[in-house]
Parts: C-alpha cells; sequence; structure tokens
C-alpha cells in the first residue's frame, strides 16, 4: 500500500525492522482486532494496538471507570471517572492515534451475541477476569475460527498463550485443553478479591499486545502450543509446551460441546 507522509513518519522505527517492513505495517493497518475488557490487561493492549496502527480495532467493557481501577488500568485517568470504559479508552487511543477506527461495545458477551461480535475481526485478545466469559469466549473463537490471544492476571502471577483455528487432524490445543472446564464458582479469587500488583497488568498486556501483532504480521514463533507462567516475586518466566487433548470436551475426538448453548443459564 502507499503509505503517506504522516504514516511514514508515525511508523518509521516499525517500517525499519526487517521483519516488518512496509508489508507488515500494511498488515497491521488492514487487521481488525477486538479485545475484551478495557481493565487491567485491556489497557496496555488497546493501547500498544493503538499506536502500532492496528486499523480496526473493538472494545468490549460494560463497566465505568472507577477510583480503585486506576492503580493498573493506566488507559484511564482521574478526568475519565466514572465514564464508560470504553468511551475513556477510545479517547486515550485516538489521542495517541486518531486515524484509527474504534469500535466500541458497552456490554457485555453473551452466548447470544458473542458470535456476531466477534464475526467481524481477526484476532481476539481476552483480558477478562473471570472464567465464564473466558470459557465462552474460546468456545465461540473455536467455533468461528478466530485466533485467540489470552492472558491472565492474579496478585503476582500471569499467564498468556494463543488459540489459533485448527482443521480437522491438526494438533493445535484450545483453551480447554489446558483448563477442562471452569473451576466451582468462588474457588479462584478474581483480582478484585485477592489483589493484583499494577504493574503486572502492563508486563502482560504489553507481551499479550505483542502476541497480537506477531499473529497479524506472521512473524516469529507462534504461542500456539506454548503457555508462558510469569511469577513477578523472582522474576521468573517458564513457557511449557500444551498439546491438544484428544479427549478435550471442545476439540477432541469426540467432542461434547458442540455449541454455545453449554454457556446459555436455565
Amino acid at each position: 500500500m502507499d503509505f503517506t507522509d504522516e504514516q511514514l513518519q508515525r511508523y518509521a522505527r516499525h517500517i525499519l525492522l526487517p521483519e516488518v517492513g512496509g508489508e507488515g505495517q500494511a498488515k497491521l493497518l488492514n487487521a481488525k482486532v477486538l479485545v475484551v475488557g478495557a481493565g487491567g490487561l485491556g489497557a496496555p493492549v488497546l493501547m500498544y494496538l493503538a499506536a502500532a496502527g492496528v486499523g480496526t480495532i473493538g472494545i468490549i467493557d460494560d463497566d465505568v471507570v472507577d477510583l480503585s481501577n486506576l492503580q493498573r488500568q493506566i488507559i484511564h485517568a482521574t478526568s475519565t471517572l466514572d465514564l464508560p470504559k470504553v468511551e475513556s479508552a477510545k479517547e486515550r487511543m485516538l489521542a495517541i492515534n486518531p486515524g484509527l477506527n474504534i469500535q466500541t461495545y458497552r456490554k457485555r458477551l453473551t452466548p447470544d451475541n458473542i458470535l456476531s461480535i466477534i464475526a467481524d475481526y481477526d484476532i481476539v485478545a481476552d483480558g477478562t477476569d473471570n472464567f465464564e466469559t473466558r470459557f465462552l469466549i474460546n468456545d465461540a473463537c473455536y467455533f468461528a475460527k478466530k485466533t485467540l490471544v489470552s492472558a491472565a492476571i492474579l496478585r503476582f502471577d500471569g499467564q498468556l498463550s494463543t488459540f489459533k483455528a485448527h482443521e480437522e487432524g491438526e494438533d493445535k490445543p484450545c483453551y480447554r485443553c489446558i483448563f477442562r472446564e471452569p473451576p466451582p464458582p468462588g474457588q479462584v479469587p478474581t483480582c478484585s478479591q485477592a489483589g493484583v500488583l499494577g504493574a503486572i497488568c502492563g508486563t502482560m498486556g504489553s507481551l499479550q499486545a505483542t502476541e497480537v501483532l506477531k499473529e497479524i504480521m506472521q512473524i516469529g514463533q507462534s504461542m500456539s502450543g506454548r503457555l508462558m507462567i510469569y511469577d513477578a516475586l523472582y522474576t521468573d518466566f517458564r513457557t511449557v509446551k500444551v498439546k491438544r487433548d484428544k479427549g478435550c470436551l471442545l476439540c477432541g475426538e469426540h467432542p461434547e460441546i458442540v455449541d454455545l448453548s453449554i454457556h446459555k443459564k436455565e
């Protein structure tokens, strides 16, 4: 594509990279990414995707900015307290890069709306903080054949992996291959219950954004089939290989989950 003078100057440090160049930057400008959650993880993800020039970015979150968010959700500010997070985030992103197409959804993802929402995007970045939504996103991305870059944080720990759409016979795991089903309610605390070191959100969100950009440009080694585990207290990064579980309820040889009806509450 032909870049404007403004784009050449804005993205010069990307274009200088042999792995990116003009072709890679053009892929970013033409990409469509949905970020679920404009909180601790979503904040740095959204800011770096905007700065990188991802052309269309969707933000879905039904919450408003609270004072307790500002310890880690760096996309928001004291001046945006009580505003919907999607609007606060959009304002900040356009301040960084006004040429973007930012789509906002002030709502929660549900079994009834998720497939229609993710249909418009190439990649989904999961920055949610509850297992119910996390499993819903995984299952929907599997059925819709969308690449999912997923991160999680709690206290001083973080996890990151990528789950890619696969054809029959391929050995790419889904989220359920690692975590078969959601834990019982209340067994695993949320950040609001157990706390989280704010800077960890920046660490994991930046890594998550990096993996999204890599998937768009098809460079480097994908995190598909690998799970990265981060322990901030000991500054320890570990990566473990993850194989597709043939007994997985979703993507196994004899799947029991064939649609999203499992997520609908009776």
